[in-house]
């Protein structure tokens, strides 16, 4: 199989030139789907900028220059997504992965200190004693006890992924939106639509306009205000 895709089939959510060369590395099986992540070497060097081409990249990884979550990535073709914190010790730099209104990716730079990240609950399984394993949008697992559903977003610490809050997938709380027409826009819930066949649930949501869009969309950020910080740098 091969390690790179011709940059004309990249995701319209990569914000790099489709024309400028004809191949681009392609993400590794990981925590993200191919369709929403980003090669951790593309981030490096088209969005953060901070080397001119791939195997300058590839030197800073392999030198342990990059955290993905608070850990040293090494893997060029890590699948970087939605929510995922980049830092950059020796510049002192960290950044949020978020999308636009236009569905793109981009980098939201955050304040130096510790972080938290956001990871939506995708599906969890009930085990003996009561507890829960919760299968998160980053790709990681915990265990937990508690009332946990699907569609609640988890506020982490990082680097070790412990569980800090709970923002629940409910009327009343605060969404982001991912994908569709109406990506990057937020507002609170003002309901929720179950639909009872194979077409998923619908989210009603009220921000400076009211708009509809399907659940798989929707991340919980906050209650009143959103637990992470939302500007852009462009």
């Amino acid at each position: 199989m091969s390690r790179h895709q011709k940059r004309i089939t990249i995701p319209v959510s990569w914000p790099i030139s489709k024309k400028s060369h004809a191949w681009v590395a392609k993400t590794s099986p990981g925590p993200h789907s191919a369709a929403e992540s980003m090669p951790l070497v593309t981030v490096v060097r088209d969005m953060l900028k901070l080397v001119d081409n791939a195997r300058e990249a590839k030197r800073i990884l392999y030198e342990g220059n990059v955290l993905v979550d608070g850990r040293a990535q090494k893997d060029y073709k890590l699948p970087v997504g939605i929510f995922d914190v980049i830092s950059v010790p020796a510049l002192n730099q960290q950044y949020r992965m978020l999308k636009d209104e236009k569905g793109m990716f981009y980098l939201s730079l955050l304040e130096s200190g510790a972080v938290r990240k956001l990871a939506r609950i995708e599906d969890k399984t009930v085990l003996k004693g009561k507890k829960q394993q919760l299968n998160l949008s980053d790709g990681s697992n915990k265990l937990a006890e508690g009332d946990f559903k699907v569609g609640d977003s988890l506020v982490l610490s990082i680097p070790d992924k412990q569980i800090e809050d709970q923002i629940g997938f409910q009327v009343g709380n605060l969404a982001m939106v991912v994908g569709g027409r109406h990506s990057g826009q937020t507002g609170k819930i003002k309901e929720i639509i179950t639909v009872k066949s194979s077409q998923p649930n619908r989210v009603i949501i009220s921000g400076d306009k009211e708009f509809e869009t399907i659940q798989d969309y929707v991340y919980m950020i906050g209650k009143d205000e959103p637990v992470i910080k939302l500007g852009a740098v462009r």
